[in-house]
């Protein structure tokens, strides 16, 4: 259920952006207006991620082989990451260069009620684009805060669009003010400071983008439930005398790849240890299907917080 979310919020865009990117192109043909250029190239790059984030997805549903033996989840933030890149080299990078130009050489808009039309109707097509990332997206954040549900996300395809779209509409209202602004003044700078307008809000959501799904590209840890209901599922196995703790690393936006450290009854003879393990996997596997691999490791509690201690000590400052 949470692929086919993801897949219709990133089909749902693409449709949208594709839509509005035509119109727009059209639109700055008609008006010679620099900020509907810049709105257009910036729906143009939007459809490509699009495109770029659903084959991430199509590739990470491969299963597992000898050469990738934990799957190839990860290909999602491979491709988010790169999304990110081109949102800031395309799309900032281009509305940039056409603010800038059309300072130098500012030149009257013409027919002002087409580019009103267009970037009404993209509001609206994007917005219901918007709408549906953020139900996707608040439907997985739970109780936490909208910045700390972000930065918790492991499902770089949904906050990915979502951040996209929110700096698309933010786009389009400075956009708008541009042009009503040129309009109104018959001053055409009016546009090309829209242009540069729309080029800084690329750049920021790119930025946050980059550095998110680089996070997760490299390794995070996954949600702490994970970490917690194994260690209750090990702690309730009678063979266990203490479920010490576990290290998790997210696969990709539904693979978690887990480690067990617990010390074991002392009487346990080794096949009794593991039917022990088998048992724990077993329901670790049932209540957790993302969990794709859980290694148990008999250790002390004495080890494990000297362990626990070096990773403390070594966590880099927020």
């Amino acid at each position: 259920m949470a692929k086919a979310g993801s897949r219709k919020v990133v089909i749902a865009a693409l449709l949208g952006n594709a839509a509005i990117a035509a119109t727009k192109f059209a639109a700055a043909a008609v008006t010679g207006s620099s900020a509907m250029l810049s709105e257009g190239v910036h729906s143009l790059v939007d459809t490509c991620n699009e495109l770029l984030l659903l084959y991430g997805m199509k590739r990470a549903e491969r299963p597992p082989d000898a050469a990738h033996p934990f799957g190839y989840g990860r290909e999602v933030y491979f491709w988010s990451f790169i999304v990110a890149l081109l949102v800031f080299a395309l799309g900032a990078g281009v509305s940039f260069y056409e603010g800038i130009a059309h300072l130098r050489e500012p030149e009257p808009m013409e027919r002002p009620r087409v580019a009103y039309l267009v970037l009404g109707a993209s509001l609206l097509f994007e917005g219901a684009s918007w709408w549906v990332a953020m139900r996707a997206f608040r439907a997985g954040k739970g109780a936490l805060g909208w910045f700390e549900a972000f930065r918790a996300s492991k499902d770089a395809s949904t906050f990915t669009v979502l951040f996209e779209d929110t700096a698309a509409l933010l786009g389009l209202l400075i956009a708008l003010a541009g042009v009503a602004a040129a309009h109104a003044t018959g001053d055409p700078r009016f546009d090309g400071y829209a242009s540069l307008g729309i080029a800084l809000v690329l750049a920021a959501a790119s930025m946050l983008l980059a550095r998110e799904t680089k996070g997760l590209l490299l390794g995070e840890a996954a949600h702490p439930r994970v970490r917690d209901a194994i260690l209750r599922i090990a702690a309730a196995d009678p063979g266990v005398r203490r479920a010490n703790g576990v290290l998790t690393v997210q696969l990709g936006p539904n693979s978690v790849a887990a480690a067990l450290s617990a010390e074991f009854e002392d009487a346990l003879t080794t096949p009794q240890i593991e039917a022990c393990v088998d048992r724990i996997e077993a329901e670790v596997r049932r209540s957790h299907p993302d969990v794709v691999s859980l290694f148990v490791k008999p250790q002390t509690a004495r080890t494990w917080r000297a362990r626990a201690a070096r990773l403390r000590a070594a966590d880099p400052p927020p």
